[in-house]
């Protein structure tokens, strides 16, 4: 399903998003946070970030207005700032992306000194990345001839008899196995470590590996990638998360991944409409079943630390409505209410949402210890109306006039857990 591009704002604000919560997480004993890693990073340090987590999707691109979204940040507490940079495809305007990247990482380092930025290597690439030239250093890394080329896109592809799963006509799933696919991913990894970014978001890896089962090739670019990082990254490393809707992967008992991620997969609750929950063993939700094994840092865990976000993909035939129309099963089982999670929940009033906000918080604290709730701060979203393609939780301002206000929220569930 082709995921859509965005362009305006969200909601109006609350006063009620400091509301008492309903349920209560009760917080270990209050300490300063340690945010220091160097090549590797403990257990302790990396949930830290998990702890501050928040999407921000296009921060890096100049999506939404930046002085407001560095206020913002600075205000909350934020620390990893998931899907800062965040390109669907449109290969073409990858290097241009690039520059506004270099020009933005300047900018929000005033956030604070040690925040995390991630990028995004999707699960997509299309005809447009034909437009985009091999450097000579992406031939060297990967031990291939150095040749004056753009990358082929048929060659990032699957073989065709194993091409059932298209974007368009013009965009499918890449296949880890391919020598161009893993030039393509070392190409985008580096640009991003020079960039500054500390944090990369592998999509759904899952869906690109069907010839790679041994996780061969998925190693061979890890490695890569994380030689170059202990080399030229801010702090020697660059963390590794994708969806992880089979719990992980996991090599000779080596974890591949440096933390898991999943959508949340919210659960329509039917005696109430528009209401959401959240269930262990539901869809393919991640609760309880991260795995674990040796992490890249050295330490070994039985349950890997995962990030749980309102994931985005768009707007089914029914929305406002429950997958069960007349009866009959709507197509597509992770719709929630007719909606994407992130639409669902910009729908919603502001009461609810400051209140949802805890609700989900406290629940996968207390279900699970290795999960941690990714706040939503700038995302795409689908409104009625059509008007709304975007959700700022920024506080209303003439800077934001349709933010939601939801930082208040998310800045006091912050202040009430001090522990990791």
């Amino acid at each position: 399903m082709k995921r859509r591009q965005f362009l305006a704002a969200s909601l109006a604000a609350s006063a009620v998003a400091l509301a008492a919560p309903a349920f209560a997480y009760v917080p270990s004993k209050s300490r300063r946070r340690n945010y220091e890693f160097n090549r590797t990073i403990s257990r302790e340090v990396l949930e830290n970030y998990l702890s501050r987590a928040i999407t921000m999707q296009g921060l890096l691109s100049a999506v939404g207005d930046t002085q407001d979204n560095i206020r913002m940040l600075k205000h909350i507490g934020a620390k990893y700032m998931g899907r800062s940079i965040c390109l669907w495809g449109g290969e073409s305007k990858l290097l241009e992306n690039f520059e506004l990247a270099r020009k933005q990482m300047a900018l929000v380092r005033a956030i604070s000194p040690d925040a995390i930025f991630e990028a995004c290597i999707f699960e997509i690439v299309s005809t447009e990345v034909e437009q985009v030239p091999v450097p000579d250093w992406a031939f060297t890394a990967l031990g291939l001839p150095v040749e004056k080329r753009n990358f082929r896109y048929e060659a990032i592809l699957y073989p065709p008899a194993q091409r059932n799963r298209n974007w368009s006509a013009t965009a499918s799933v890449p296949d880890v196995s391919q020598a161009e696919t893993q030039l393509w991913f070392y190409f985008l990894a580096k640009s991003y470590i020079d960039l500054g970014f500390e944090g990369i978001h592998w999509g759904q890896m899952e869906i690109m590996n069907y010839n790679d089962p041994h996780l061969d090739h998925y190693a061979r670019v890890f490695a890569l990638v994380r030689a170059y990082a202990a080399k030229h990254a801010r702090r020697g490393m660059v963390l590794c998360n994708a969806h992880t809707p089979g719990g992980g992967l996991v090599r000779n008992g080596e974890l591949l991944l440096d933390f898991h991620a999943m959508p949340l997969r919210l659960k329509e609750n039917p005696d109430k409409a528009q209401d959401a929950t959240l269930e262990v063993g539901f869809a393919e939700s991640i609760y309880l079943h991260s795995k674990g094994g040796r992490t890249y840092s050295g330490w070994t865990c039985e349950h890997l630390p995962y990030l749980v976000e309102l994931d985005n993909w768009g707007v089914s035939k029914y929305p406002g409505q429950p997958r069960q129309t007349a009866g009959r099963a709507v197509k597509g089982a992770s719709w929630l209410w007719g909606y994407d999670e992130i639409s669902w929940f910009a729908n919603q009033s502001d009461a609810y949402r400051a209140q949802w906000l805890r609700y989900a918080y406290n629940w996968v604290r207390k279900t699970d210890p290795s999960g941690f709730v990714e706040m939503p701060g700038s995302r795409g979203v689908v409104l009625p109306l059509g008007h709304r393609t975007w959700y700022f939780a920024n506080n209303p301002s003439p800077a934001v006039p349709e933010g939601s206000g939801d930082e208040n929220v998310i800045y006091s569930i912050w202040q009430a857990d001090k522990g990791a």
